[in-house]
Order: structure tokens, then C-alpha cells, then sequence
């Protein structure tokens, strides 16, 4: 399989194994995933991050959880901890059948786990589409890399401070 010029794939080292890499993505998403408009899916830019484990579970941002104030990212499609996880992945500007998907890695290393991100499928939004940013081809799926680059600096932080 051909890998588009859109996808972006990161990778970073961190110093704790698989399972508590896995754990610490999932289970703290909210302690890690920055805040603000750059980062969360919609204003107030401050709603809780939160996954549902297990295949079929969803991605969530929780803003008032009594009231169903609720926007899914996405649901997962595959949950093996310590090893892989996979969810598709939607911004609140995605039309009906617009979605693209998220597959995260957690392999073990000699001193710890290397956690990869491929974020996939952009090239099925149209050009215009505000999500791209006006950007397309080769400098979109950098972009995006470097977005994804920047939260695993934070999750590493994290997964590393917590062990």
C-alpha cells in the first residue's frame, strides 16, 4: 500500500514501556492533549478529552456531560493495549461522510517504546475544505505532522513523568 503525500507519520522515543505508554495515552488523553483553539475542537477550546476503551468506544470531547454536550471525534476500531490503537477522526467542519483516521503504534524499544501516529485519508476531503488550511499535497501532510509532532512532545512529557 502506497502511503499519500497528505498522511502525516511522527514518531517519538519515550522512556516508559508499551503498556504504560498505551495506558497513559488513553486513559490521561485529557492531562496531555493541549488545550485552546489550535488544539481542541470547539470553543470554549477547554472541554474534557476522554476515550472509551475498547473497540467501538468513541473519542470524545466532553464540554457539559449532563447536558449531552458532547462532540465525538471519532469511534476506534481497534484497541490492543500496549500495542496498537486505531480511530477514525472528524473535525466539527467535516460534512457527513467526511472522515479520516488516526493509527498509533507503541512498540517496544531497547530502553522503552517508540509510538508512531499515522493520520490518514485527507486526500478524500476537497481542496477547499477549511481543514486543509490552503494547503494540499506533500505541505499539508507536513503540516499536520508537525501538529501531531507537537502533542506527542506533550504526551511524552507526561508519560515520562508519570513513571
Amino acid at each position: 500500500m502506497t502511503r499519500s503525500e497528505e498522511t502525516a507519520l511522527v514518531s517519538i522515543e519515550i522512556a516508559v514501556d508499551p503498556a504504560t505508554a498505551f495506558d497513559v495515552f488513553t486513559a490521561d488523553v485529557d492531562d496531555w492533549w493541549a488545550r485552546g483553539p489550535r488544539n481542541r475542537f470547539r470553543a470554549p477550546w477547554a472541554g474534557l478529552m476522554r476515550f472509551e476503551p475498547g473497540v467501538g468506544g468513541r473519542f470524545l470531547e466532553i464540554y457539559d456531560e449532563e447536558a449531552g454536550d458532547i462532540f465525538e471525534v471519532g469511534r476506534i476500531k481497534v484497541w490492543e493495549p500496549g500495542k496498537r490503537l486505531v480511530f477514525d477522526w472528524r473535525l466539527p467542519n467535516f460534512s457527513p461522510g467526511e472522515i479520516t483516521q488516526v493509527e498509533i503504534l507503541f512498540e517496544a524499544t531497547g530502553v522503552g517504546t517508540r509510538v508512531t501516529i499515522e493520520h490518514r485519508g485527507w486526500e478524500a476531503l476537497p481542496l477547499a475544505h477549511p481543514a486543509r488550511h490552503r494547503l494540499s499535497g506533500r505541505a499539508f501532510g507536513l503540516f499536520k505532522a508537525g501538529w501531531w509532532g507537537d502533542l506527542l512532545t506533550r504526551f511524552k512529557a507526561e508519560a515520562e513523568r508519570k513513571t
